[in-house]
């Protein structure tokens, strides 16, 4: 019978994956923690009674939201001239849904920011941005368009609850199921 304890494992290969650059990994985190901070942001602002706080919980909120928008439109010019790495492992349908997803993502986190501040300027608020400089108001007030705004700000949030929840159950399906390890196209390279 073979002695099977004394063997040496046998080192699994990793299967290495064509990365994003280090630019688009940053930009990539740092959207995702602006995300991370802009929800509870507007959770507490909503919960809140009319006060100071409420205001100044929701002046923090336009804020990142801004930062959002700068941030994804900075993400979309340097993916203009710097295209995502190709798929390799990952099979063509499931390539074109994550592409998918990706680009519905840029497309709210651009649109969430754009209502949010189309709402408050269309009722006549002035937007302190992180308390260093203000964004005027760039239309007289409108109740109408606030209330669009509003409306379309709102449908935005659900539909970054859904895009959100189906790209980090993608990755976590990625890495735990097809072990492809795709997410270490969004890692830096770990030299060992």
């Amino acid at each position: 019978m073979l002695d099977l304890s004394t063997r040496a494992p046998v080192p699994i290969a990793r299967v290495e994956q064509p990365r994003y650059s280090a630019v688009a990994q940053g930009l990539h985190w740092l959207t995702a923690a602006l995300v991370l901070a802009v929800l509870p942001l507007a959770w507490i602002a909503t919960s809140l009674p009319a006060s100071p706080a409420k205001g100044f919980y929701f002046q923090l909120h336009k804020s990142v939201g801004i930062t959002i928008f700068a941030i994804v439109a900075i993400r979309i010019l340097w993916r203009a001239w710097h295209p995502a790495p190709p798929e390799v492992f990952v099979p063509k349908g499931l390539a074109i849904l994550g592409r998918i997803n990706h680009w519905l993502l840029y497309l709210v986190f651009l649109l969430m920011p754009l209502s949010g501040f189309v709402m408050s300027a269309a009722a006549g608020n002035t937007t302190q941005y992180f308390f260093l400089f203000p964004i005027p108001p760039f239309m007289a007030k409108n109740e109408a368009v606030a209330k669009l705004a509003d409306q379309i700000h709102l449908a935005g949030q659900y539909a970054v609850y859904a895009l959100v929840t189906l790209h980090v159950l993608a990755t976590a399906w990625h890495l735990i199921a097809r072990r492809d390890a795709l997410l270490d196209r969004m890692l830096p390279r770990q030299d060992v």
